[in-house]
């Protein structure tokens, strides 16, 4: 059982370290070649920051393991979160005041509700998996169509301005922009292999692994990025991070994974996960409204946020250990 625990830990860091250099290289790339700065930020570091969900979910459901590949992507949206954006509140309170984030919270509340009608039945078939991705690729385009009209200071931009440092020559971008996804394509395979191993050495279901150990170590990328940019006074980045992620996660992690295999969801992750998900992303509603003032999510709210993802995590460790 040692091997599969080293090959978790060395998929999850080779997984992280792969991630980056894909979205350096990315960002880089499309800079050379003339990409506005909105598609940028919105695209490339959207989508490169969600690739580790995205491949592991993918390769997780072509080998037959679905609890890992909707794990991940429902367990990934709830450590973003719960303990993401807790432990980025804890560091600085997040204000919230962009027009864009504001939009995407209630379109994130909407998705959540689709989801969980994707699943009622207990199984993700190709369509259902084809409507969460159309719906995908409508909310994108619709998403950068209103950026492009917007104001430079978008958040496309900031999260652009954010990679403007780490620009680099065209050669050596192309160069880690193949070497990031080779690599994390590598890195997943490992990481599916060393956590199916031991789910199946403890009893434990692919699904809790999935939630888990996998759902967190995928999400460390936004964990990263979320805590520099708080750190640094961006707290749009920040948020608009664990936003976006989320509505990748939950309609093209899961649905590029029910595409490339249809899916049998266990009543739990209708009845335990998704209710869950959904309540967490009701109350970050609430927060960045500003029920109770300005739209803020402060220390005491970022304490409860972290708690109930605390809370949730020991609650799946002890249905393993009872």
């Amino acid at each position: 059982m040692t091997v599969p625990f080293i090959a978790v830990l060395f998929g999850l860091a080779l997984l992280v370290w792969s991630a980056g250099r894909f979205v350096e290289g990315s960002a880089s790339t499309a800079r050379h070649f003339g990409m506005p700065p909105l598609l940028i930020g919105m695209v490339i570091v959207g989508f490169g920051t969600s690739a580790p969900e995205m491949v592991v979910s993918a390769l997780a459901a072509s080998q037959g393991n679905p609890g890992i590949a909707l794990g991940n992507a429902y367990g990934s949206n709830i450590a973003n979160i719960g303990l993401i954006l807790g432990l980025t509140a804890l560091i600085s309170p997040i204000a919230v005041h962009s027009q864009v984030l504001r939009k995407e919270l209630p379109i994130l509340t909407l998705v959540t509700v689709l989801a969980a009608w994707q699943i009622w039945d207990g199984n993700v078939t190709r369509i259902d998996a084809g409507v969460l991705f159309a719906v995908f690729g409508g909310l994108m385009a619709w998403t950068i169509r209103q950026g492009m009209q917007k104001q430079p200071d978008s958040l496309g931009d900031e999260m652009a301005r954010e990679l403007a440092v780490r620009a680099m020559p065209v050669r050596r971008a192309i160069f880690w922009l193949v070497v990031g996804l080779v690599l994390l394509i590598v890195s997943s395979r490992i990481l599916v292999w060393g956590a199916v191993e031991i789910a199946h050495g403890f009893g434990v279901s692919d699904l809790i692994i999935g939630l888990t150990i996998i759902a967190v170590g995928t999400s460390l990328p936004e964990l990263a990025s979320s805590v520099i940019a708080t750190r640094k006074g961006e707290h749009d980045i920040a948020l608009g991070n664990v936003l976006g992620s989320n509505l990748f996660n939950t309609m093209a992690v899961v649905g590029i994974a029910g595409m490339i295999h249809p899916m049998a969801v266990e009543p739990e992750v209708f009845n335990r996960d998704m209710l869950f998900m959904a309540a967490l992303t009701v109350s970050l509603f609430a927060i960045g409204y500003g029920v109770r003032g300005p739209g803020r999510i402060n220390r005491t709210e970022g304490s409860l946020l972290l708690v109930s993802w605390v809370g949730y995590t020991a609650y799946l460790i002890s249905t393993v250990l009872g």
